[in-house]
C-alpha cells in the first residue's frame, strides 16, 4: 500500500546514514536525493556586536577564563543527592569566581554549581540580599 524508499546520505565523517523514507503518508514529501542536496555549511562563531545594554556581553571573556571550562562538567551538575565537593573545589582557585555567582544570581540559574555555590545556597544569598 505505501510506496517505503531508502535514503543514503553521508555524514561529516563520511560514514554512511541509511533512512527509510514513507511516500505513502499523504503530504509527506519525497526527500532531495543525496547528488542535489547542498554541500555541508562550515560552522562559524557567532558573536554579536558589543552592545553596553546587554549585561552578558563579558560572558565569553570570563567564561574563557573559567576553571570549569576545563575539567569535565559532570561535577557541576551532579545527580540529586551526589558530591558537589568536586566542583566547590575547582571554584575556590578560580579567579572569576565572582563574576560567575554574579551571573548565575542576575541570571536565576537554577542548577549546578556556579561560583562555588549550589542552586539552594545561591537562593539562600537572593533572600538575604533582599
Amino acid at each position: 500500500m505505501s510506496d517505503t524508499s531508502v535514503m543514503t546520505a553521508t555524514t561529516e565523517l563520511s560514514t554512511p546514514v541509511t533512512r527509510p523514507v514513507s511516500m505513502g503518508i499523504p503530504g509527506m514529501r519525497r526527500p532531495m536525493p543525496v547528488e542535489d542536496a547542498p554541500a555541508p555549511v562550515e560552522e562559524t562563531a557567532w558573536a554579536p556586536e558589543a552592545d553596553a545594554s546587554a549585561p552578558w556581553q563579558d560572558l565569553a571573556s570570563w567564561q574563557d577564563r573559567a576553571l570549569c571550562s576545563q575539567t569535565d562538567p559532570e561535577a557541576f551538575f551532579p545527580e540529586k543527592g551526589g558530591s558537589t565537593r568536586e566542583a566547590k573545589r575547582v571554584c575556590l582557585g578560580c579567579d572569576v569566581r565572582v563574576e560567575c555567582l554574579e551571573y548565575a544570581l542576575a541570571n536565576d540559574e537554577r542548577f549546578g554549581i556556579w561560583g562555588g555555590l549550589s542552586e539552594r545556597e545561591r537562593r539562600r544569598v537572593k533572600r538575604e540580599a533582599v
